[in-house]
């Protein structure tokens, strides 16, 4: 059996974009009737249904949605490859994951460098936990993702990006926090299962057999900050977020041991995946150290 083609996979997605079948054959310039067999051929050829009607409109299905994902990322590497081989300069779209205290303390210079020396790609950020962000790579949600240690590499290749120390931080009317011990009956403040710096915090503590009193899971470094300012608890940060932040004179911050401060930010992609837009951000990343 053949392979789908790019013009299916084409019309497919205009029909998507464009909600139907009749605004898409005015998008490209066809007559009705091609589109609704272009679409049907695409059907058989899959064996099954991409559309569902709901009062009057095209839904997608399940299975539509998956071909949705596929035909975006096949679209996309087809136009990049054009753009590629005719100028060797990165163009189009660049999907890139990240946690947000990298998108908020170090991206900002990074992304403003990459902008000025490749001013055609369009970069699209998405925020997450390191565990979500690699699941989105695997996934082929995002081309890349920014992640902190520790995380599994398994299917994906890596560079080193940044280099993060890590500080507690609790209320400025708290005990003083000398040892792990002094944690006990502590509230942990942090973001959702997969943070990988919630994960540093869990482990140091255990190592002294100490298990949180509850754990309060937000999703945003201001909500955690303003937190543990107000008492509900403590948190594991990056210095550079209290900094940029201007939170010092907030919450009172301590250093952690080396072994538990120090945390290497990695950009991660799927094994053997290319593509010159992300091989540009890499450049960029060996510049920037």
């Amino acid at each position: 059996m053949r392979n789908i083609d790019l013009e299916s996979l084409h019309i497919f997605k205009t029909v998507v974009d464009y909600g139907g079948i009749t605004r898409a054959a005015s998008q490209l310039n066809r007559v009705q009737s091609n589109i609704t067999t272009r679409v049907k051929n695409l059907e058989q050829r899959l064996g099954v249904k991409l559309f569902q009607r709901q009062g009057g409109k095209l839904v997608l299905s399940s299975e539509g949605k998956l071909l949705l994902s596929y035909a975006e990322r096949l679209l996309r590497l087809s136009t990049e490859a054009e753009a590629a081989l005719r100028s060797k300069v990165p163009q189009g779209t660049l999907r890139i994951g990240t946690m947000e205290s990298t998108a908020a303390a170090r991206l900002p210079p990074l992304l403003s460098r990459y902008h000025n020396d490749y001013p055609e790609v369009q970069i699209e950020l998405v925020t997450g936990t390191s565990g979500a962000l690699i699941a989105k790579v695997h996934r082929f949600e995002v081309e890349a993702a920014f992640v902190a240690e520790p995380f599994s590499a398994a299917g994906l290749e890596m560079q080193e990006a940044f280099q993060e120390e890590l500080v507690l931080i609790t209320s400025k009317n708290a005990p003083p926090v000398k040892t792990p011990k002094d944690l006990r009956k502590q509230t942990l403040i942090a973001f959702s299962t997969g943070c990988s710096y919630r994960r540093v915090l869990e482990n140091w503590i255990a190592m002294s057999s100490i298990v949180p009193d509850r754990v309060l899971e937000l999703a945003s470094y201001h909500a955690i900050v303003a937190c543990v300012a107000a008492g509900s608890g403590i948190a594991i940060v990056p210095r550079t977020v209290i900094a940029v932040m201007h939170a010092e004179n907030d919450v009172a911050v301590y250093p952690l041991p080396d072994r538990v401060a120090r945390a290497k930010t990695w950009l991660v992609w799927r094994d053997g995946h290319q593509s010159v837009a992300l091989d540009a951000m890499r450049d960029a990343l060996k510049k920037k150290r």
